[in-house]
């Protein structure tokens, strides 16, 4: 997939803005696998001993400009996919492991990225990469904005979807839901993001998922929870299933 005819409404951030960005990038990853390596061994072993296959998982996702590259996340299911299975998964998945469901709980499945990030493939903030499968749906506009910047490892939709397995398993249609619904909201996020993008704002961000995977809260003082809207997203059929959150009204626009 290539954005070389998509046509960007948000400037790019300064050369300064995106050295100090990068830098982040690889100082925050490099001692993330330095100071993680003992749990990347533990979890390692857990994965081989619970079931048989490789200890990552790769997939390809769509990254800046988009270009594909393969993400790296520690497997958390059954190597063998049946034909018609999705890239979505949800908490009452069958395929998902024993040791896979503590690690997607815990999103230590998650941390492999930090090896996407050491290589420039992502950033350590910035929205999340999706699955060529799904990014088709956004408009060209759309993948113009969200495609500017390196895909994150979590940024304000990753903070407050943190349990969109839990939200997709109350839905008679997951993929409907995902498609008509929460990409937009995740729409809404990514372009603020990337009118935001900045050291500070990223080390808040961090500091914010961080505390929430450590403690399940962040003191209200910190203010990201509180500056995001909070508002029922129906289900694919209409009905209300969950809190989460809105996006403004100018930027509901719906993948195609």
């Amino acid at each position: 997939m290539s954005a070389r005819d998509d046509r960007p409404t948000i400037a790019r951030p300064s050369l300064v803005t995106l050295a100090l960005k990068r830098a982040l990038d690889v100082v925050g990853s490099a001692l993330g696998l330095v100071i993680l390596s003992m749990i990347f061994l533990i979890v390692a072993i857990a994965i081989k001993r619970d079931s048989p296959g490789p200890v990552f998982f790769r997939q390809d996702r769509v990254g800046r400009d988009g270009r594909e590259f393969r993400i790296y996340k520690f497997r958390s299911m059954g190597v063998r996919r049946a034909a018609g299975d999705t890239a979505l998964t949800v908490r009452a998945d069958k395929r998902v492991t024993r040791v896979g469901a503590v690690l997607r709980k815990t999103k230590l499945d998650e941390l492999p990225q930090l090896i996407n990030v050491l290589f420039g493939d992502m950033s350590l903030v910035g929205p999340r990469p999706e699955v060529p499968e799904f990014m088709k749906f956004y408009s060209s506009e759309q993948r113009a904005i969200i495609l500017s910047v390196r895909p994150g490892m979590t940024d304000y939709a990753a903070i407050l979807f943190r349990d969109e397995s839990s939200l997709l398993d109350r839905d008679d249609d997951p993929v409907i839901l995902y498609r008509h619904k929460i990409m937009p909201i995740k729409f809404g996020y990514y372009e603020r993001y990337c009118r935001e993008i900045g050291l500070l704002n990223d080390l808040r961000i961090i500091l914010t998922t961080v505390m929430l995977l450590a403690g399940g809260r962040v003191p209200r003082w910190f203010g990201i929870e509180s500056e995001l809207k909070i508002a029922s997203v129906p289900s694919s059929k209409g009905r209300d299933i969950t809190k989460a959150p809105d996006i403004p009204a100018s930027t509901r626009s719906k993948p195609e």
